[in-house]
């Protein structure tokens, strides 16, 4: 594929896929992508101005499109997840996987990627049945500071693991990230949660967040748990830790007293007075101060380069990476087309 490889990306978001192409080195000849998004699009069409937008995928059967050499896609999770209703293929958006697969037979290209969340052994039989192939499961947390375990169905030849890169959550953090006055950390975590597309809004699905405290004694985590918190949904995670899988809610990190102290407070709770500085909102919560990670530190968990989505509001910014692919897990994937 000296000339470029052709592409064809179904449920293509933000572009993820072009990204990762890029970084692995894979010249791309044509980049078609089909995406209903309009906050999805309008970042992808500044970062890339040269891909052929296609629209809504139930519409493929009017695309006038070259043979792709490749489909890529991630179809929509909602029925799968382990952390929604566990619709499966009754969910009208996950029935969209079966749109691919038609797409698929269609059009016959060398190579496919699907990616999926983990989910059911049933659900991800039918999926195995459908492609031909078993899936290999990737965390994210292999590239990236950030524990984001996936299923990827390909076709591409001798797909292992990656390499562990050893990123924690401190070498994403942009500044305010704060250890303990005596420099001294409890590890509790190597990772950050999983970030999803109703990251930005509060509670996941798992009812958990991440966050950084800053205590005496170090750093702890806390869980759902009433009788261990007084943040109570939470988990803990510190800058030399890695960050959970970005999902519906936003990961928060400590930062330094000075930032937050004698600042006027907005009070959201009895518990948890809160101001507003630099867009983001900074908790004093029982001596803790703790703030959300930003929408550039999200495009760091996965490997997104900085400020690709500052096109739009953090809060569509925050959705769009939650959906989007770890750049790093793809390009590895990518690889082996060479």
């Amino acid at each position: 594929m000296k000339k470029g490889i052709v592409v064809l990306s179904l449920f293509d978001g933000m572009s993820c896929g072009r990204i990762a192409f890029d970084r692995a080195g894979i010249k791309v000849k044509k980049y078609y992508a089909s995406e209903i998004d309009k906050y999805a699009q309008i970042v992808s069409e500044k970062n890339y101005p040269d891909i052929i937008r296609l629209g809504d995928i139930t519409k493929w059967r009017e695309w006038k499109i070259e043979k792709p050499d490749i489909i890529i896609g991630g179809s929509p999770c909602q029925g799968f997840s382990f952390a929604g209703k566990g619709l499966n293929f009754e969910d009208e958006r996950s029935k969209l996987f079966f749109t691919f697969v038609d797409i698929l037979k269609h059009y016959k290209p060398k190579y496919f990627l699907l990616e999926n969340v983990r989910m059911k052994k049933e659900y991800q039989k039918v999926i195995s049945d459908c492609l031909g192939v078993e899936p290999i499961e990737i965390n994210s947390a292999l590239v990236s500071a950030q524990n984001r375990r996936r299923l990827y169905w390909t076709n591409i030849k001798g797909i292992i693991q990656p390499e562990d890169k050893g990123i924690l959550l401190k070498d994403v953090v942009d500044g305010q990230a704060f250890v303990n006055d005596g420099g001294k950390v409890k590890e509790q975590h190597l990772k950050c949660n999983c970030v999803d597309a109703s990251y930005y809004k509060g509670m996941d699905n798992h009812g958990q967040r991440t966050l950084i405290r800053v205590t005496k004694g170090g750093f702890h985590e806390y869980r759902n748990d009433k009788k261990k918190s007084s943040i109570q949904g939470t988990h803990v995670t510190f800058p030399t830790g890695k960050t959970y899988c970005l999902n519906s809610h936003t990961p928060k990190i400590a930062i330094k007293e000075e930032f937050y102290k004698s600042r006027p407070a907005r009070v959201f709770t009895k518990k948890a007075p809160t101001i507003r500085k630099g867009g983001l909102d900074i908790t004093n919560n029982g001596g803790t101060a703790w703030r959300k990670l930003t929408p550039l530190e999200c495009e760091r968990l996965q490997t997104v380069p900085d400020n690709y989505t500052n096109h739009v509001s953090n809060s569509q910014r925050y959705k769009m990476l939650g959906n989007g692919w770890t750049v790093d897990v793809i390009a590895h994937i990518f690889r082996g087309l060479k």
